[in-house]
């Protein structure tokens, strides 16, 4: 698969028999083929995750389906495109089908499921994203992570780490290919915590940080970390917006 990272939290995801976007906001968009269906996922509603900008997509890409957290009101969405948008809560599990160059809610007879997408309730807003397809297994976080503030009270923090594990551990021992990760500066020395924990739950192949703000000197100051030894080799080192990796 080849994967852009285009900025902040969105990535573009190329397979063989689809595309996939994720939280684009901003950013050049890299040329997408519009030979293959194309899945446009938003974890939540926030302004650094979600834009109008990916409506205008349906335009120019007639097999488009767009997948987005329920937080993502439907009653604001324009009405001659709510047949292609499929709104998930947390917790929950669609599957879709493609077809004379299609997405499909509807299963097709004697047809496997060409996706299958899986929410995870967020501990801010929203949901993150478990894919399955091709064989091959990816989880975009969205805001799902450890978001522990300096200056919070201490129960407030111990509130979000317990919430934060409670909904990794439901993926504990999972074998994911790719895992797109919040790695977030202004969090100073807790910045890692949501991802460290993370990779020590779950087997994940590669993975890329995002939520950086500009940032990518995180991504080696955690590489550098004595608690990133067991995973360090699997962390993407993302230099700037636009960069492209081909992953197996």
């Amino acid at each position: 698969m080849k994967i852009t990272y285009i900025h902040h939290s969105s990535f573009l995801i190329e397979l063989e028999t689809m595309t996939l976007l994720f939280d684009y906001t901003e950013g050049v968009l890299p040329e997408i083929r519009r030979d293959k269906p194309l899945l446009v996922f938003a974890s939540h509603r926030h302004g650094d995750h979600y834009s109008e900008k990916v409506l205008d997509l349906i335009r120019e890409y007639k097999g488009i389906r767009y997948i987005f957290s329920d937080d993502i009101w439907r009653s604001g969405l324009p009405a001659e495109i709510l047949g292609d948008i499929t709104s998930m809560k947390p917790g929950q599990e669609q599957k879709f089908w493609f077809e004379n160059g299609g997405v499909l809610e509807n299963p097709l007879k004697d047809k496997e499921a060409d996706i299958q997408v899986v929410t995870y309730r967020s501990t801010d807003e929203g949901v993150a994203f478990l894919i399955k397809a091709e064989g091959k297994t990816l989880y975009h976080a969205g805001d799902l992570n450890n978001w522990y503030w300096e200056g919070e009270p201490a129960d407030w923090n111990a509130n979000m780490a317990r919430d934060y594990s409670a909904e990794i551990d439901k993926m504990k021992g999972m074998e994911i290919d790719v895992a797109f990760l919040p790695l977030d500066p202004r969090q100073e020395e807790a910045f890692c915590l949501g991802l460290d924990e993370f990779m020590r739950k779950v087997c994940v192949s590669h993975v890329f940080p995002m939520h950086l703000w500009g940032d990518f000197s995180v991504i080696a100051k955690l590489k550098e970390m004595e608690i990133s030894a067991p995973y360090r080799e699997r962390i993407e080192d993302i230099q700037k917006d636009g960069d492209c990796y081909l992953v197996d």
